[in-house]
């Protein structure tokens, strides 16, 4: 079974940059997409970026200032998330599916991402 564990999350001023990370101790990432969510209080946990083979997918809201990437040699999934904004403010998970299949079955605890204005 695969476990995710997300790090690199903090408290920046609006327009810094984080870099979160996505690992697992167990398996290997290559064998999955991965997909960083995030959601907000109050609102809707939402899909951000997705990384898939070798495509990616952005959310409107974060394209541009965000990229998905992997180093399969670290067997990690990283998130650069660059000109942060308040509304940026959520918690960060990392989550892995299949290829072929529409729903992520591993899901890592998360990590608090925190902009300030």
């Amino acid at each position: 079974q695969v476990q995710l564990l997300e790090s690199g999350g903090g408290l920046v001023q609006a327009e810094g940059s984080l870099r979160l990370s996505c690992t697992t101790s167990r398996g290997t990432l290559t064998s999955y997409a991965v997909g960083w969510f995030r959601q907000a209080p109050g609102k809707e946990r939402e899909l951000v970026a997705r990384i898939s083979g070798g495509t990616t997918y952005y959310a409107d809201s974060v394209k541009g200032r965000f990229t998905i990437s992997r180093d399969n040699a670290k067997n990690t999934v990283y998130l650069q998330m660059n000109r942060l904004k308040p509304e940026d403010t959520a918690i960060y998970s990392c989550a892995a599916r299949w290829y072929g299949t529409s729903s992520y079955a591993y899901w890592g605890q998360g990590t608090q991402v925190t902009v300030s204005s």
